[in-house]
Parts: C-alpha cells; sequence; structure tokens
C-alpha cells in the first residue's frame, strides 16, 4: 500500500471531498494493461472463494440476460445497459479484496460487500448519472429497432439469422454506432471512478473528470483496455456463461491495479 493512501480500515474525516486535491492522473505504456491482468490474476489466485463469489453474481446476470433475450430480443440491448452499468458496482467488492490485500490485510468476503459504505453518498451520485446514460441508451436502442422494422418484429431465430448473414447491415451499423457513443460514455467516465471514491472518499464528479483525464491522457494504453475487457467479455458468454466466474473478477481485480497505475498516490500529509 502507497504510505499516503487512505487506510483500508475507518476512513479520516478529512477524506471526504473538501480538503482533497484534484487527481494526478499519470501517463503508462501502451501495454500496461496487460500487466493490470496479471496484477488482477494474482489477486484473483490470492482470494479465490471471494472472487468467485462475484463471478458467480455476474454468471447470474448473462443467464438473465440470455432469458430476455429468447421472449424479447429488442430489449437484450437493455439488459446489456444493466449488466455494464452494475459492473462496476459488482466490482466494488473486488477492489475492496485488491486494496486489503495490497496492505498486506487479509481480504474478507463480508467486509468487501459493505465496502463504499463511508463514501454513499458520492457512489449513489455516480449511480443516478449512469442510470439516466442506461435509461437514454435503452431508449436510443429501442428508436433503432423502430426505425428499421416499421412494420412487424421478426422472430429471435430469424434476427438471430439476419445478424449473422449480414442481411440487415444498415441496421446493425447504427446499432452498433448508437451502441459504441454510450458505451465510451460510459467507459470514460468510470475508468478509475469507482476506485477513487472507495479509497480517497472522492466525490463522483471529481472522480467521473480524473476518469475522463486518464482516458484522454493515455487513449492507447485505454483502447488497449477497452479491447481487453471486450474480448475478456465476450469469452464469458460464448463459454455458456461459466467463463464469466472466473474472467469478470479478473477484470474487477485488474481494474484496481489500473487505477494503482493511472492516479497518483495522495501526497504524504
Amino acid at each position: 500500500m502507497q504510505p499516503s493512501e487512505l487506510p483500508t480500515g475507518e476512513s479520516p474525516a478529512r477524506g471526504d471531498a473538501q480538503g482533497l486535491p484534484f487527481p494526478v492522473v499519470r501517463e503508462v505504456t501502451l501495454f500496461a494493461p496487460f500487466d493490470w491482468l496479471a496484477k488482477g490474476a494474482a489477486d484473483l489466485a490470492g482470494n479465490p472463494a471471494a472472487s468467485i463469489f462475484y463471478g458467480g453474481c455476474f454468471a447470474f446476470m448473462g443467464v438473465l440476460l440470455s432469458v430476455v433475450f429468447s421472449h424479447a430480443y429488442h430489449l437484450t440491448s437493455a439488459l446489456v445497459c444493466g449488466f455494464l452499468l452494475l459492473g462496476p458496482f459488482l466490482s466494488l467488492g473486488l477492489y475492496d479484496l485488491s486494496r486489503r490485500r495490497e496492505a498486506g490485510e487479509t481480504p474478507m468476503l463480508a467486509h468487501s460487500l459493505t465496502a463504499g459504505q463511508h463514501n454513499a453518498g458520492a457512489i449513489g451520485v455516480f449511480a443516478v448519472v449512469l442510470i439516466i446514460i442506461f435509461l437514454v441508451w435503452a431508449r436510443a436502442s429501442l428508436v433503432v429497432f423502430a426505425l428499421f422494422y416499421t412494420s412487424e418484429m421478426p422472430s429471435a431465430s430469424r434476427f438471430v439469422e439476419q445478424v449473422v448473414s449480414l442481411e440487415n447491415v444498415e441496421f446493425l451499423l447504427a446499432y452498433a454506432v448508437v451502441g459504441f457513443i454510450f458505451a465510451s460514455l460510459v467507459f470514460g467516465a468510470s475508468v478509475v471512478a469507482i476506485p477513487l471514491m472507495l479509497d480517497r472518499r472522492q466525490d463522483a464528479v471529481t472522480s467521473m473528470l480524473a476518469s475522463l483525464i486518464a482516458l484522454g491522457r493515455n487513449p492507447g494504453p485505454m483502447l488497449v483496455w477497452a479491447v481487453l475487457i471486450v474480448l475478456l467479455t465476450v469469452a464469458g458468454f460464448t463459454t455458456l456463461f461459466l467463463g464469466l466466474i472466473v474472467l469478470m473478477p479478473l477484470i474487477g481485480h485488474a481494474t484496481w491495479h489500473a487505477y494503482r497505475a493511472l492516479v497518483e498516490p495522495l501526497p504524504a500529509p
């Protein structure tokens, strides 16, 4: 643990947004995300039971996603948004496990379940922002469907056939552009936001600004990191969601180390 960081136990009174300096964002190398994954794998191996618990939650969300798709695939994008929305908050516990392990303490599942309660206000504000983005994203997705399927919605099997055969390429392009815009916004605002709020009791606005600055100062590494997250998530989905049990905790632990690499520690008091 960096000596200048807040302790992992009770946070001191000075650890609220007032009086905290704006986070100093560092530049990292292009392949730094692979180092974050390696450190995340070490955390996963060091806390297998607690990490797998969170992985199981992600896998359950994946199963729920598949159930919705089979009955109302046009709502799948909304649930995907929800998956991305809940991901950072489910990962709060994973960040706490990594933080305690980094500090030389014993990581505990019970403690991680209440991680972030000392800064619940800021995390709640961040949650509201993501919920608003989620609602707009879901509405935009339905609008795209309405524009391209004006007469009748095809069956789920027919829709999958159209996607695989690129039969409705205009729809796919429009859908991909809309999804990319909103996914980029969520990714940019949350790269280091929740770890900052967990670790320092930083306010939500400052944390999101720091995330956007990290994205702006490190476009190459952030692109590599985003691609790795997408590939690992897709791999988890293509293994009947079983892969999510391991891969999502891996991403969560690695995100903590991304925060450590991207943000300078607090100056010593």
